[in-house]
This record gives structure tokens, C-alpha cells and sequence, in this order.
């Protein structure tokens, strides 16, 4: 006779499996995230309500604007009357207080806080409504043909629409895309900065082995909805379902479709990463991507930063440069302590100077040897490869990060050049004149920094 714990799980298992019973229309999709193969669809391309799985989006472009300068994690955000007045979940934000942009993508990515979602999307774009017709500019960028968003949270309403293939492509986009942000959809718990906070993905991500993250939604138009991701060993597979009749049932379905994913993906295959999309915070650019082929062409200019019209550097800017400078150099030079190899040279730290007069009027001391004027970038040896930092909404910020950068990457970037490129989508930050081996080395340890760069061929 089978025991009763045996026939409690069966039950569950035909509840789960059982389509009639779902309580909104039933879609899903299995993808392999390493190539963006599909593994298994079913209604995939049906527009479904995508509830809180907008919230991917939300933070997909909070990240955009993260990288591109426009906010920081760091930015004090004011909540308006209309975030404070969302309906839950929430984090319970107060009209007219300020909270640091950091807690509130922490509500939205754990708690799937609606109230932080609106205050996001308000402090990048100054409207929600603005902040929604970006998301939908940056879904299509994306590939995400069907899908319009019409607000940042999710809830319920007319033409806020997608699909379960559109949300697959968004869920392996933030996962190759931003992957230093990756690890708040795996948390149990976090710290939000008003209160602690608990994932709504809980449940699943103790259950299932390997999984870490993405993303739960529900509404009663909806139903139970969920984009999940779980790695086992070379293998990580993306499984979304819209349309579940409860958070079990949608926990045992979506269980079965990674398993399914999981026997079908080979064991080893190339990694293909997804393009990063153009820049689409402006209603008036192209949604289409723009390829760019890198050369490496004379340098007709001095690549020193030219200051802004009429502008005269501060006692406390040139201050604060002098203490960044000390500060980036500092960990160059505790990394070298690290990783150098035997008889390596450490890093000098440079001097801070008695007073800012020193910094303006003190010429700087000349080379000991005869110095070497570069007319153009040489590929000679094999120092034709490149980094990229990304693009930058002036040359001033492209410049600024570079020289920063090099600071922070003195071993590997000392004897590169930096180049700021006028591109469509921005000025671009390039240091040029590497090897293979250096330039990947560089971006590496960059990427562990949370950096985002990119390494260029001669080939582009």
C-alpha cells in the first residue's frame, strides 16, 4: 500500500502538471542561456500579462543608466506621492523622503517592491511614464518584438503586455549583460535600507539544485508567473511560465521544464554572449543596433584632457583628484603585493604635495631618458588589440574614466594609450596599443573590479 507522504506528492505533482487548472492563459519557454537556443516552447510567443517579471526590465535599464553615468547606486533618491502610493508589495516609502538609489533596486529585485519600482523609474527618466515608453525602446533593442511596457512595477494594465520567449531574451540578457548585478536574484534576503527584506523566489531557489535567481510575478490577470535560471556544472538553462494557478504549482512546472532543459542542452558548448544593445535613453534614437568597426588610425591630437570653456579647477576639486589619485594607486599596489611574481618591482606611491599651489605651480620632473614622441598607435609585436570602457555623454567623462582606470591598472595599462572616440552612441573610451595577453588580463581584472570593458582584435 503506498504510503501517505508518497500519495501527497503525486497529488501535487498531477495539481501542478494539470493545464486546465491554471488560472490565466499557460505559455512557456526553455532556453539554453550559454547559446539563446530554445530547448521547448509552448504559446511562447503569446501576449500574456508579464506582472512583476517587468521588474526586470526596470532594473535592466536602472542598470543601463548605472553604466552610463547618468545615476549612481550612491544617488538620493526623493519619493514622490505617487512611488509612496503604489499598492503592495512595497517597501512602505514616505512621500518627500530620500533614499539611496542601491536600497531601492534591492526592493525591487528581492522584494519585488511595486513602490521602488516607481521611484526607479521616476529617478532615471523624471516620470514613470517617461521611464516606460525607455523600457519598451530598450526591449525592442533587445529583440523583444511583442512586449510593451506601460509602467515599471507590473501591476495590471491595458497594452502592459509580453511573452514568454520576450522574457527568456531579457532574463539572459541581464544575466551576460550586467553580471556583476547577477547575484541580488539569488539572495534569501537583503538589506533595503528601511527594513530587511525576503525574496519572493525563496521557496524555489532552496529547492532547486543550481538555481540563482531570476525573477517572480503575479496578479490575478496574470496568474503565478516566473523567469528561473539554474546552473549545473558547464550547463545553465532559462526557464519562464506565465499562467500558473499557485506558487507551488508554478514551482513544480517550472522545476520540470529546467529538468527538461538540463537533458536536452549538450554538455559542452561554446558560450555565446548576447550583444549588448545601442544606448535607447533617447526617444529619438534608432532602436537599431549600431556596429562599429574598431581602427586603430594616427593620433592627431593630444589625448590629455582639454578643460572646459572657461572653467578654473577648485581648491576642493584639484584636492579630490589628489586623494583619488592616492587611493587608486594604493590598491595597484596591494594588488602587485598579491599577484606579482617573484623579484617583480613594487608600485611607488606617488607623493601627495604639501599644498594645492604645489599641484599647479611645481613643473612635473623630466624622464631620464630621451622621451619617445608616438605619431600613431604601433602593431608592432603584436600590439594591435584593444579594451573598450563603453560609450560617455561627453568626451569629459569618456577621459575622466580613462584616466581613472589607468590609475587603477597601472601593471597592465602603463603602456597603453587612451583614446576617446566620437561614436553615434557617445564618445568612446578605448586604451589602445596592447597585446592579446595584456588586453585580456586588463579587462579581467577590470571585470572583477565590476568595471565593464571589452577586449578588441585586430579584427574588431
Amino acid at each position: 500500500m503506498m504510503d501517505r507522504a508518497r500519495l501527497g506528492l503525486l497529488l501535487v505533482m498531477f495539481a501542478a502538471l494539470a493545464t486546465p487548472g491554471l488560472a490565466a492563459p499557460y505559455a512557456a519557454l526553455v532556453m539554453d542561456a550559454r547559446t539563446g537556443k530554445v530547448l521547448h516552447s509552448r504559446n511562447a510567443d503569446t501576449r500574456l500579462h508579464p506582472a512583476s517579471l517587468t521588474k526586470m526590465m526596470t532594473l535592466y535599464v536602472a542598470f543601463e543608466a548605472i553604466r552610463r553615468g547618468e545615476i549612481s547606486l550612491d544617488t538620493k533618491v526623493k519619493i514622490s506621492r505617487k512611488a509612496a502610493a503604489e499598492q503592495p508589495s512595497k517597501l512602505g516609502l514616505r512621500a518627500g523622503s530620500r533614499i539611496a538609489l542601491r536600497y531601492l533596486i534591492r526592493a525591487a529585485a528581492v522584494k519585488s517592491a511595486n513602490d521602488a519600482a516607481t521611484a526607479i523609474g521616476e529617478a532615471v527618466s523624471g516620470s514613470e511614464a517617461a521611464f516606460a515608453r525607455r523600457m519598451t525602446r530598450t526591449g525592442k533593442a533587445l529583440g523583444m518584438t511583442k512586449t510593451t511596457f506601460k509602467n515599471a512595477h507590473g501591476l495590471t494594465e491595458r497594452g502592459h503586455m509580453s511573452t514568454a520567449r520576450d522574457m527568456s531574451i531579457l532574463g539572459r540578457h541581464l544575466l551576460y549583460d550586467y553580471p556583476q548585478y547577477y547575484n541580488l536574484f539569488s539572495r534569501q534576503s537583503t538589506n533595503a535600507g528601511l527594513a530587511q527584506v525576503y525574496n519572493t523566489n525563496r521557496k524555489f531557489l532552496r529547492a532547486y539544485r543550481g538555481a540563482d535567481g531570476i525573477k517572480t510575478g503575479y496578479t490575478r490577470a496574470a496568474g503565478f508567473n516566473l523567469v528561473a535560471s539554474a546552473e549545473r556544472g558547464n550547463e545553465r538553462v532559462i526557464a519562464t511560465m506565465f499562467g500558473g494557478s499557485s506558487t507551488a504549482a508554478r514551482n513544480a512546472r517550472v522545476a520540470e521544464l529546467l529538468d527538461m532543459g538540463f537533458k536536452r542542452a549538450p554538455s559542452n558548448v561554446a558560450v555565446r554572449k548576447p550583444r549588448r544593445p545601442a544606448y535607447q535613453g533617447s526617444a529619438k534614437m534608432s532602436p537599431k543596433v549600431i556596429k562599429v568597426k574598431p581602427t586603430i588610425t594616427a593620433v592627431t591630437s593630444s589625448l590629455r584632457p582639454t578643460p572646459r570653456p572657461g572653467a578654473v579647477p577648485s581648491d576642493e576639486l584639484l584636492l579630490a583628484l589628489v586623494e583619488d589619485v592616492e587611493k587608486n594607486v594604493k590598491t595597484a599596489r596591494d594588488e602587485a603585493q598579491v599577484t606579482r611574481e617573484p623579484r617583480a618591482p613594487l608600485v611607488t606611491p606617488i607623493k601627495r604635495p604639501r599644498d594645492l599651489g604645489q599641484l599647479a605651480l611645481v613643473p612635473p620632473k623630466p624622464r631620464e631618458t630621451e622621451p619617445r614622441v608616438i605619431t600613431r598607435a604601433t602593431t608592432s609585436g603584436g600590439r594591435h588589440w584593444s579594451i573598450t570602457l563603453g560609450y560617455h555623454v561627453t568626451r569629459y567623462d569618456a577621459e575622466r574614466v580613462l584616466l581613472q582606470t589607468a590609475l587603477q591598472e597601472i601593471e597592465t595599462l602603463d603602456d597603453a594609450l587612451r583614446k576617446v572616440a566620437n561614436k553615434p552612441r557617445g564618445w568612446e573610451a578605448n586604451f589602445v596599443g596592447l597585446t592579446a595577453d595584456r588586453a585580456q588580463l586588463a579587462c579581467a581584472r577590470l571585470s572583477a573590479r565590476g568595471v565593464n570593458c571589452e577586449t578588441r582584435g585586430p579584427a574588431g
